[in-house]
């Protein structure tokens, strides 16, 4: 809580002391009278008074140990505090003299943990337990049997990095700066781990000294923060563990410099958020606009308010020369750590009072909420809160924004949201509404934002091997450069997209494409656009946008002809001879069933009939047959494949037009293994990576691989036979391809890489901000219709995608037709033979009605008709089809029975 105050006058303030020093004094008289009929438990309060903090716990352990003894009637705490002097705060040395001389039982205090680690092994050789406000930043295996009287009071630093961590992560800031006060390291490692959790790191450690060591803290501050400036863009500054005097000389200077300004964050400790509430005003102006996390606790409670009230009054009486007197985390934890010894006390019987093995194991049974939470311990150590109150400083005083509540769920906005409810892990829309540094619109980019009067450095090849995508023309007149190109075209489009404006210099620098990356790692210049290509050895150094344009090895060779005697078969596929051949004899099978009985030119010896049905359906491909067709369901056969016929006649034709046409041509290099097998030269870009790629991927002799430093070039050496193929990433490829497109082909790229970005210094922002304009060019369209205007020039070269040699017809373009000839020749076959036998049942049935009525004629009339009829056959002239058709049904149909004993002869009408 926070109340305005203000200095009282000089006559209350000297009464108060006067009556405060009363009160000490009639204490010591009642607890002196008190000792021959009350126990005494001695206390050791090993703090720092001089100090802030100091201060508010001795009037905080004052008042938890006067409020027992009023209550108590068998035993009286007496806490013994270290004399006020200037002198350096030595907690082992006061610790020591506290045991042997004032006999204490119990040691409360240190704030760090080298400190605590030091008083607990003297509280282990005196067997004195030893209650510490710190503890470690993670706890060694072996604590128990090193520090066996030790209690730890307070968390372990797992939940204050993770905090920091995900507050960085949330405002999306991936490099920052750790300020702290030379001591911790254990801490440090463990924020820079968490850090790296969530994609951010530390970009640079500034060590300060504390400053009882420097003469002028100030100035020795300004020295460190100019070459803070000189080596680092980021602009995000962590406080890391550092005492309060150290923080408030900390901000004054960086505020005189300028750093807590503009596009600036900084993130104050949990040590200094606890004690805004009663820090001096003055000095929480220089921290306007940062964010800290402070250990949360209820104001709300009666024993709060009680205590509240009485720290007022008692720390004004002590120090009256404070400005601030309200009670910070530290006052309550002091009250409750005086709680937790006079607690165990009472629960320990008055003949073992003394006995500090027992006071130990009461102390560590302690389970109540006291001013600063729940008191509860497991392991000897505080029971893990990872509540956090994240504030925001605000001129003289701070704003609560948030909470910080479990690992798992982050910033929630309701602390009483129980688990399993809808809030949403790691929210970052609740932090919102935070007073910046500057007080400026948005989250700050947290780096060294370039201005008018330092403008952005930007490094641009300046010779490459494909002008297209950056070229660069010097004027002599005007001593200027030009500056074109798809990549230069790629930025102006991102500026218009950004939202704000971007100083920057273009400086064209004749160098490889590694070198270029190396100048933006050491800072040389702060981004390089071009056509750079995206590879993990690189993203270790720099930062990339999301790629422009793919990436991919391609391999360019020449071209010859591709002619064949066998070209009259390429327009079908195996598979469609076979169906077509199979379909045509199964059609002559068909159509000679059919035909058989009733055209003659079918009749004759098998061969014959085989040869005829054979000519005449092969002739029917050409639509020369000359046979006619008697039989319906024959005509009904050949309409479906003459169908057919003309369907594949026309394809043929055009497939095999198409092949004569246009000029086949195969490349003379099929693979790499035949390059590397017959020892043959290839060329690449020796500015690029694709050199080393070749030789220690692919496996290629250095004294294969020829550097070719211009597109033009390229040809020339094909031409004079000195490399067999080119090596050229897909971009340049596509620009080559399309210029030189008859008598080169390329290969599909098999191995594939991150792409063509632009590159920025670890960390910038800036990379993030050209990759949304870049992702919205894509969405736009916009970067297509770039890539056609600079990499896909217009012309013949444009549409040699689409002649490209024409391929074989397959069987799945016509099975349909193969299926409705095949079906209409067998149902034509089953409906003849269904026919057929239907005539010869009928045949039957009139033979036995014939025989019935003929039964009584004498066999030698039937002999002499049948001789008669055979002799008529034999010298009647021939016929006609046409009058065979006509006489047809004149005719007499002569059918001989033999049964014996007799020989019917009848006549019935042909069919």
């Amino acid at each position: 809580m926070n109340f305005s105050s203000t200095s009282p006058p000089p006559l209350p303030r000297i009464l108060l002391s006067y009556l405060y020093a009363c009160f000490v004094l009639i204490s010591c008289y009642q607890a002196e009278v008190a000792n021959g009929d009350n126990k005494v438990i001695s206390i050791g309060a090993v703090v720092d008074v001089n100090t802030r903090i100091g201060k508010e716990q001795l009037v905080a352990m004052n008042l938890a140990a006067h409020s027992y003894n009023n209550t108590s009637k068998d035993y009286k705490l007496s806490i013994h505090f270290p004399e006020s002097t200037r002198d350096p705060f030595r907690p082992t040395s006061l610790a020591r003299k506290m045991i042997k001389k004032q006999k204490v039982q119990v040691i409360v205090g240190m704030h760090t943990w080298t400190e605590a680690a030091s008083v607990a092994g003297l509280g282990r050789r005196a067997q004195v337990p030893v209650i510490s406000f710190a503890a470690p930043t993670i706890t060694p295996p072996m604590m128990p049997t090193r520090w066996p009287n030790l209690v730890r009071m307070t968390k372990d630093g797992t939940a204050y990095a993770k905090c920091v961590a995900d507050m960085v992560h949330a405002y999306s800031w991936q490099r920052v700066v750790v300020i702290y006060e030379d001591g911790d390291y254990e801490m440090l490692s463990l924020l820079s781990e968490t850090l790296q959790d969530v994609g951010s790191m530390i970009e640079y450690r500034l060590a300060l000294p504390s400053p009882s060591y420097l003469p002028n803290p100030g100035e020795f501050i300004r020295e460190e923060l100019f070459k803070l400036i000189e080596n680092t863009q980021s602009r995000v500054f962590i406080v890391h563990q550092s005492s309060l005097e150290m923080v408030i000389h900390l901000f004054r200077e960086a505020s005189q410099m300028g750093l807590v300004d503009g596009e600036s964050a900084w993130i104050i400790p949990e040590s200094i958020t606890n004690l805004l509430d009663s820090v001096n005003k003055s000095a929480i102006s220089y921290m306007k606009g940062a964010l800290g996390m402070k250990t949360d606790y209820s104001e709300d409670s009666n024993e709060y308010q009680d205590f509240e009230a009485q720290f007022r009054r008692s720390f004004l009486a002590k120090y009256p020369e404070e400005d601030n007197r309200n009670p910070g985390f530290y006052a309550l934890q002091a009250y409750d750590s005086i709680k937790i010894v006079a607690q165990a006390i009472d629960r320990i019987a008055s003949d073992n009072a003394n006995s500090r093995n027992t006071l130990l194991k009461e102390i560590l049974s302690s389970n109540f909420l006291g001013l600063s939470g729940e008191i509860r311990f497991e392991a000897a150590q505080l029971l893990q809160n990872h509540t956090f109150r994240i504030v925001n400083v605000d001129r003289k005083t701070y704003r609560e924004l948030d909470f910080w509540w479990t690992l798992e769920r982050g910033f929630i906005t309701n602390l009483t949201t129980e688990q399993g409810s809808t809030s949403i892990s790691r929210n970052t829309e609740n932090l919102s509404g935070v007073i910046w540094p500057g007080k400026v619109n948005g989250v700050p980019k947290g780096w060294n934002v370039p201005t008018k009067q330092k403008k952005m450095k930007i490094a641009v090849p300046g010779r490459t091997t494909f002008s297209k995508f950056v070229k660069v023309d010097h004027d002599e007149l005007t001593n200027s450069f030009k500056y074109s190109g798809f990549c230069v075209e790629i930025f102006y489009k991102v500026l218009d997209i950004l939202g704000y404006d971007l100083p920057y210099e273009f400086y064209p620098i004749n160098a490889t494409y590694p070198d270029l990356v190396q100048l933006v790692y050491n800072k040389t210049y702060e981004a390089v656009i071009g056509d750079v290509t995206i590879i993990e050895e690189r993203l270790q150094y720099v930062d990339f946008t999301v790629p422009y344009a793919e990436s991919g090895l391609s391999m360019i060779v020449t071209e010859k002809s591709k002619e064949s005697t066998w070209m009259f078969m390429k327009p079908f596929t195996w598979q469609m001879w076979v169906a077509t051949g199979a379909l045509l004899i199964y059609t002559m099978v068909v159509v000679w069933y059919l035909e058989r009985e009733p055209n003659p030119e079918f009749h004759g010896s098998w061969k014959s009939q085989i040869s005829t049905a054979l000519m005449f359906t092969f002739s029917s491909l050409f639509f020369a047959h000359r046979e006619k067709i008697y039989g319906h369901l024959s005509r009904v056969v050949m309409v479906s494949w003459l169908f057919v016929v003309l369907i594949l006649n026309s394809s043929y034709t055009a497939s095999l037009s198409s092949m004569l046409t246009v000029k086949r041509l195969q490349p003379n290099v099929t693979d790499i293994q035949y390059l590397k097998k017959n020892n043959m030269k290839i060329g690449c870009d020796g500015d690029s990576f694709v050199r080393t790629y070749l030789e220690k991927v692919e496996r290629f002799k250095a004294e294969n691989i020829i550097n070719i430093d211009s597109e033009y070039s390229y040809a020339g050496a094909f031409e004079n036979n000195s490399i067999a193929a080119a090596f050229l990433e897909l971009p340049y490829e596509k620009v080559y391809i399309s210029k030189y497109c008859n008598g080169y082909s390329a290969s599909v790229p098999t191995t594939k890489f991150g792409g063509l970005g632009f590159v920025f210094q670890k960390g910038s922002p800036m990379a993030r901000d050209f990759s949304k304009a870049i992702l919205q060019l894509m969405e736009k369209g916009e970067m297509k219709n770039m890539e056609d205007k600079w990499l896909n020039s217009a012309g013949t070269c444009s549409d040699k995608s689409t002649s490209e040699s024409t391929e074989s017809l397959k069987l799945e373009s016509f099975w349909v037709l193969y299926v409705i000839s095949g079906a209409t020749s067998t149902i034509c076959f089953l409906l003849y033979n269904i026919g057929s036998l239907k005539s010869s049942q009928t045949s039957q049935d009139e033979t036995q009605e014939h025989n019935s009525n003929q039964g009584n004629e004498s066999p030698w009339k039937r002999v002499v008709v049948i001789a008669k009829h055979i002799y008529s056959r034999k010298h009647a002239p021939p016929l006609t089809p046409q009058h065979q058709h006509a006489m047809a049904p004149q005719l007499t149909d002569i059918r001989t029975v033999f049964s014996p004993p007799t020989v019917t002869i009848h006549c019935s009408r042909s069919i």
